[in-house]
Formats: structure tokens, C-alpha cells, sequence
């Protein structure tokens, strides 16, 4: 096949093509050379000029929509991250980000029937729950619709910081978010780890592993002598601390028993103390997400919730850094991160996170047949 059908979305602050299960292959083995032709990797020059992707790991996406069988989700959504240079595919983890558009792409494209009973007329919102297959994960995604036959109204006047101007608001609850990949909130059993990994004057990094949503490993900027205000361009020229953080990577991912040779998870978060200026307007943490090998932008949906958790659990990193927090457990966490700041709501039973919410939007951007050969 030359072309396949295909939607190209902004979810939250990436970009992916989102496909229809049912106009791929069954083999999955063939998905490779289709996604990484769309994307148009490999490319040495780490452009991906040849094709959709934009040359950095948050546009360079994929996912994969069908309806669900479960009696518990109406859709099922498999993200798959292509990786820009050598074109392969990384099945490790979701995207939170995306997870915004499948949604109201599955209302868009008729996958879903609409029982009266899932339909409030007074709001004309909409719930749709979404299996992810890559975290085995519920995550339930309120937005707007409207028409006799439904349809995702995208315009509203929610701002999100990194997104320029307005849209409507999408709501994503993660329901019992916590160990993904492990299994466990804490896969160490411990708050904080000292790894063997060491800072420029020798001294072991003190680290903390969650795996809420997505696995993180959380450091102290001040034991990399990076500063709060550090630009993520700034950091990807820095190749001596890239590299120490890559070490603490793999080591993490050894700790969390993951394959350090996936290079998407544990993604690392470095982690600051909010300036006083910063404080006084609300925030709680500040941070700065590395992704696939990348300064991230702004910060991954998913890694926001990990924080916003890790926030919540004594004896973290995170918790320890961070300013103003309220004790209570079912209370906000608002997170710094280089596009602005992110609301992160967490509802916990004791060290049990029952869910973690935050909004985001979306918004289609193409759609039609992409080219695969």
C-alpha cells in the first residue's frame, strides 16, 4: 500500500498521526517501515524533513485507535514513539499528551455510538474512557461536543501554557494510575535511592523512581549545578550533564527492572525549587523533563502526574523541594515547567493514588491519506 488513511492531531503540546486499527496490518511487524516512512525517519540530519515528523521526540508520534472490547472502555489506544534517527519503534510507554486527541478523534471518525444516558444536553460535554494498551491503563477524557450526529467542538477559552491560544477544555482523569511498568508506585520500596551514578566531584546521586502513569526518575537540579532557570536549548548543549543523566537513566531503569536500552522510559526530571516570585503565584515545583535523550519543551502530560504524586508521597525528592504544598492529599499540585505551569489534581487513599487529573486540549490539524512508500 502507498497511502493509508490517516488524522494528524495536536494533543496537548506534541503532535502524532493517529491511525484506525483496522487500516493497518494485522502483522505488526509491518507497522515498522509504514510509521517510520510517515514520520520520515531515518534521518541523519535528525530533521525528519522526509516526512510528518518535526525532528524532535514529542513530534515525531504515532497512535493507534480502535473500539475497545472491554466492558470497561469504549476505545483502545496503543501509542507508539518513532524514533527519529534510525526509524524504529518504541512500544514502552503512552503519551499523555496525545491521550488528549483520542477522544474527540474517536468521536469525530463515528467509532463511538452515543447512548442517551451518556449524553448531558445541559453542558453538551461527553465522556469517553480509553484503554491504553501500552500502560494497561483507564483513562477517562471529558470534553465538549455538539450536532445531532456528535462532533468534538475544539474552540473554547481554556489556555494551555505551551499551546498558543485558546481551546476547548479536555479533562483527563488516569484512573489508578500507579505502576505501570512495575507494578509498584515506588518499584525500590524506597522514597529516595542513592545511585551508583556520581556527580562531577564524585558524590553518589541521591534519585527518586516512581511509576505513576509513566516511570520517572526525579534528581535535584542543585546536585548537577543546573540553575531553576536553565532553557531546555541551554541543557541539550550541555553534553557532559546529558550524559550523567543518561547514566542515571539507565541505572534507574536497572532498579525499576526495565530494559535500559529503552530509551523512553524512566524519562528524568530534574527537579527545582520554586523562586519566591515563583511561589507567590502558586507554584508548588518547578522542572525540566528529558525525552528521549531531549530537553522537553514543556513537560510530558504523563510525567506532570508522576510529579504531582510524587509531590504527595513523604520522603521524595519531590515532596522535599517543593514549597506551599497543602497536606491535604486530594488537593492540586501546580507544576513550573519551561512553557509555564501545570494543575495537577491527585486523589490518594493513604500511599494508594486512586486517580490524578489534569486538562489539556486538542485539535485537528489534517486529515486524508499519508504517504508510506
Amino acid at each position: 500500500m502507498s497511502t493509508i488513511r490517516s488524522s494528524f492531531w495536536r494533543g496537548g503540546v506534541c503532535n502524532a498521526l493517529i491511525f484506525h486499527k483496522s487500516h493497518l496490518p494485522t502483522d505488526r511487524a509491518k507497522w515498522q517501515p509504514i510509521f517510520a516512512t510517515a514520520m520520515g525517519s531515518p534521518d541523519p540530519y535528525g530533521r525528519q524533513l522526509n516526512g510528518m515528523g518535526g525532528g524532535v521526540s514529542s513530534l515525531s508520534k504515532v497512535c493507534v485507535v480502535s473500539p475497545s472490547p472491554r466492558d470497561d472502555a469504549d476505545v483502545d489506544f496503543e501509542f507508539v514513539q518513532v524514533v527519529i534517527d534510525d526509524g524504529s519503534l518504541d512500544f514502552a510507554s503512552n503519551c499523555g499528551n496525545m491521550t488528549a486527541a483520542i477522544g474527540p478523534f474517536a468521536v469525530d471518525e463515528g467509532i463511538l455510538s452515543f447512548p442517551n444516558d451518556r449524553l448531558a444536553p445541559a453542558t453538551s460535554y461527553t465522556s469517553v474512557r480509553i484503554y491504553n494498551t501500552n500502560t494497561k491503563k483507564i483513562i477517562v477524557a471529558s470534553f465538549p461536543i455538539s450536532g445531532k450526529t456528535p462532533k468534538f467542538v475544539p474552540h473554547g477559552t481554556y489556555q494551555m501554557d505551551g499551546v498558543p491560544d485558546t481551546a476547548s477544555k479536555i479533562t483527563l482523569s488516569f484512573q489508578s494510575p500507579g505502576g505501570t511498568q512495575t507494578g509498584k508506585v515506588l518499584p525500590t520500596g524506597q522514597s529516595v535511592t542513592l545511585l551508583n551514578a556520581t556527580d562531577k566531584n564524585g558524590r553518589k546521586i541521591t534519585a527518586s523512581l516512581l511509576d505513576v502513569a509513566n516511570p520517572g526518575v526525579y534528581v535535584d537540579g542543585s546536585d548537577f549545578d543546573l540553575q531553576s532557570d536553565i532553557a531546555p536549548a541551554e541543557l541539550d548543549h550541555q553534553k557532559h550533564t546529558l550524559a550523567l543523566l543518561e547514566a542515571v537513566r539507565r541505572e534507574a531503569a536497572e532498579l525499576m527492572g526495565m530494559d535500559p536500552n529503552t530509551a523512553s522510559v524512566p524519562k528524568v526530571v530534574v527537579l527545582f525549587k520554586p523562586t519566591d516570585k515563583e511561589t507567590s503565584a502558586g507554584v508548588n515545583i518547578k522542572c525540566l523533563v528529558l525525552s528521549m535523550g531531549q530537553a522537553h519543551k514543556a513537560i510530558p502530560l504523563t510525567l506532570a502526574l508522576n510529579l504531582g504524586v510524587a509531590c504527595r508521597i513523604k520522603g521524595t525528592l519531590a515532596s522535599k523541594l517543593a514549597k506551599n504544598l497543602s497536606q491535604d492529599q486530594d488537593k492540586s499540585v501546580i507544576i513550573g515547567h519551561p512553557s509555564g505551569t501545570i494543575n495537577v489534581g491527585v486523589d490518594m487513599l493513604g500511599e494508594d493514588v486512586l486517580s490524578a487529573s489534569l486538562c489539556s486540549t486538542a485539535r485537528l490539524l489534517m486529515k486524508g491519506e499519508v504517504n508510506v512508500e
